[in-house]
């Protein structure tokens, strides 16, 4: 097995690359609206599982590539995940104010960019 493991963590970087299209800046800001603060499943605090996804997609995106963790990686690959099947339901019509796409901006993917 000659750099499996390197292959599948750039795999997970690239895919991350693709469904995270937000930078950092924009989502830290995103997070703070009272959108963004509405929208997901609420856990035990109060706070979405999105919303919370969305903090750790922020520290994910500063954090160098090499310096990475396997949780890290686990939690790229539960955002790509969640993008996607997620971008599958998409509504009729015009999308922008919407709890969908506003739900999809917390995971850190903006539709309509």
């Amino acid at each position: 097995m000659s750099g499996g493991r390197g292959e599948e963590r750039q795999e997970t970087l690239d895919r991350f690359g693709e469904a995270v299209n937000m930078t950092a800046g924009e989502l830290e800001k995103w997070l703070e609206t009272d959108q963004a603060q509405e929208v997901g499943q609420k856990n035990g605090s109060g706070e979405s599982t999105g919303h919370a996804s969305g903090r750790r997609i922020v520290e994910l995106l500063r954090t160098k590539k090499a310096d990475l963790s396997d949780d890290d990686l686990a939690h790229m690959r539960k955002v790509v995940g969640y993008v996607h099947r997620h971008t599958e339901q998409r509504p009729q019509g015009d999308v922008t104010d919407t709890p969908w796409r506003y739900s999809l901006m917390n995971w850190g993917h903006d539709p309509e960019k």
